[in-house]
Parts: C-alpha cells; sequence; structure tokens
C-alpha cells in the first residue's frame, strides 16, 4: 500500500498562503484577483520545478516558513533573496535560493530570513489545490482558495497532498538572478487627478514616503507629503485595481495592492504601474521610496521590456550536475573581493 506523499507546514512563519496567477474576470462582481503579489517571482519559482509558471505556490514574507516531507521524497525551489536552510540526515546545511531541491521524506526546508525584499515564493512539484473560481489564490477576507478551498492562510500543522511530482527530471538553477532595483515605483496620474491642487501633483515625485505598519496583501498606507485636495475628499465609489493611490481626507495615501477592494469612494490621484508593483510589496514597514510619473504608453512600453527580460530570465534556467554543485557558477563569480595586484592596475600577466 502506498503512502501519500504530503508537505507539512511546520511553521507558516509570518504570513504564509498558497497564490497564483489570481482569480481573473470577476471583478464586475466584487471578486478581487489575489494571487501573487510578486508575479515574477511565482512564474520563476514554478519554472525552476518545472511547472505551469502561475501554478499555485507557497507565498511568504520575513521568512520563518518552515516546511518538512512527510511520506516521500519533496521537489522544492525558492525564488527571492531568501536564506535557505535544509535540515536532513547529514544535519543542517545551507542552501542558495534561486534554485530547486529535492528534500527526502523527514527533512524540512526553512526560509530562514529574508535579504532584500520581504516575500519569497516557494513552488512545490506535485502541489495540486481545490481551483475555486479558476483560481487556488488565497483570499482570507472571503474565505475562497487556499489549501482546502475555505480560503484559509497556511497554519502550523497544516499538510499539503501532493500528485506525482510533476515536471523536470532534475533540479535547476537561475545562475543570475534578476538585480535589486531601488528606482523610483513608476505610476501614470489619475484618474481623478482633477481632484488635487498641482502642488498635491508636485509633492507626490517630488519627496520620500515611507510604509506604515499599516501594510498587507490589501494595500499599504504611505507617509509624507499630505496631498491636498483641490474640492471634496470622497467620489461617487467607482472601481478600483491593484496599484491604485487613494488618498482619503487626511491627505496621506494609499495603494492597493493584490486583495484590495474593487470599489472605493476616494479619489485615486494615480495609478503605480503593473511592473513596478512586486517591488513595493515588498517594501518594509519604515521603509521609504519616491514615485515618477510615466504615460499610459511609456508604461504599456516598460511593460513590454519587463516581460521580454522575465522571458530571458527563465530561458536561462538550467539543471544542476548530479552533484548539486553549480561549478559555472564558482567559476564565474567574484569569490573574493577587495583583492588588487601588488603591480598595479597596468600589470598583465603572460598567461
Amino acid at each position: 500500500m502506498s503512502t501519500q506523499t504530503e508537505l507539512e507546514i511546520v511553521s507558516p512563519g509570518a504570513f504564509a498562503s498558497i497564490q497564483d496567477g489570481g482569480r481573473r474576470g470577476h471583478r464586475r462582481i466584487g471578486v478581487p484577483w489575489a494571487g501573487g503579489l510578486d508575479q515574477r517571482l511565482m512564474r520563476i519559482a514554478n519554472a525552476l520545478v518545472g511547472r505551469a509558471e502561475d501554478a499555485p505556490v507557497i507565498e511568504c514574507f520575513d521568512g520563518g516558513l518552515h516546511v518538512a516531507a512527510q511520506g516521500g521524497a519533496v521537489r522544492l525551489a525558492v525564488a527571492g533573496d531568501a536564506v535557505v536552510e535544509v535540515d536532513g540526515a547529514a544535519g543542517r546545511r545551507q542552501l542558495a535560493p534561486w534554485r530547486s531541491v529535492t528534500i527526502a521524506a523527514g527533512e524540512a526546508l526553512r526560509i530562514r530570513k529574508m535579504g532584500e525584499g520581504r516575500i519569497a515564493m516557494v513552488a512545490v512539484a506535485g502541489l495540486d489545490v481545490p481551483r475555486v473560481m479558476g483560481s487556488a489564490a488565497t483570499y482570507v477576507r472571503a474565505g475562497l482558495g487556499g489549501a482546502d478551498g475555505s480560503g484559509r492562510a497556511l497554519a502550523a500543522g497544516m499538510r499539503l497532498a501532493l500528485t506525482e511530482a510533476d515536471g523536470c527530471g532534475s533540479e535547476r538553477v537561475l545562475p543570475q538572478p534578476p538585480a535589486a532595483d531601488a528606482s523610483p515605483i513608476r505610476l501614470v496620474l489619475g484618474p481623478q487627478a482633477d481632484h488635487f491642487s498641482a502642488a498635491a501633483l508636485d509633492a507626490l515625485v517630488s519627496g520620500d514616503y515611507s510604509v506604515t505598519t499599516e501594510a498587507d496583501r490589501m494595500g499599504m498606507r504611505l507617509e509624507g507629503a499630505k496631498l491636498e485636495h483641490s474640492g471634496a475628499a470622497d467620489i461617487v465609489s467607482d472601481a478600483t485595481v491593484p496599484g491604485s493611490i487613494q488618498v482619503p481626507g487626511a491627505g496621506q495615501p494609499i495603494v492597493l495592492l493584490a486583495d484590495a477592494q474593487t470599489a472605493g469612494g476616494y479619489p485615486k490621484i494615480a495609478t503605480v504601474i503593473t511592473t513596478d508593483l512586486g517591488r513595493l510589496a515588498a517594501l518594509r514597514p519604515g521603509q521609504t521610496l519616491r514615485f515618477a510619473t510615466v504615460t499610459a504608453a511609456e508604461g504599456a512600453q516598460i511593460a513590454r521590456a519587463a516581460e521580454a527580460e522575465t522571458r530571458a530570465l527563465i530561458a536561462a534556467i538550467r539543471p544542476l550536475p548530479a552533484d548539486g554543485i553549480d561549478l559555472v557558477a564558482l567559476y564565474t563569480g567574484n569569490l573574493v573581493d577587495g583583492v588588487v595586484h601588488a603591480l598595479g592596475a597596468e600589470y598583465r600577466p603572460l598567461y
């Protein structure tokens, strides 16, 4: 009698949930998209284990996620600037992110902490969870999606049943992960920019804003220059999308994210372009950011360039040798920093 292979959630860390490409096509009836906050990370994680790019993954924040294989070996991949550890028969070892790994029954993988950005995506070969309205994305507020379709976030003791491991037959690595980007968050003004004074529009892009502690998958409140309304601080409720920047009467902006409501009654001074939403969502409370305006046409051009970059990253993923050591990365990496030759910069070796 065969044993069911499962992935046990030993600890979900700060917050972990099942997410995918999102619950599209239902905003007209008030159902948010949900889905992964950083779609590029999700796509890379899935590609590392050979799954469809929009397949369900585990999204987690700020480290602490701890999972264990039960009943059989489990292949996982971590995308994000994470410190990863594997506890196995040979003891504890640190594992680089941006690669897949197979852990045997009884072994565990832990994301100890995050570096740049607070989001990591963990793809799991064979993970198959119920779809609700076409998506497995967890939307806690309405009880949709997740591990059992009830909308619950992952919790200690949960076990995720796995089907026959799908995807590639070897462990894989992304040799050159995407570089950190500290450039301003780009936005398109509107749709209610005319509800704000010229001074407010200038203030939005001329100073720093900091992320407050009121930040989650629904959105984040920012603190910075007050954005003065030129008239009433309320409008007749109309549609919102992830990226909408609402400004209540207090004048401090709220940026909506994947789990945000589908309509609202605060005027929207601008909309963050989709390409930059993942970077924005990864900011921690206390971190600062700046905004920069682009036109809608420029935003579309940026989106096309970002998609081409994502496709190039996925195409660059390659199998690891059987021993799991990426010699190409070792040989091409700058393993020792700050070394200079005693004979100076003009020295050239003869060999």
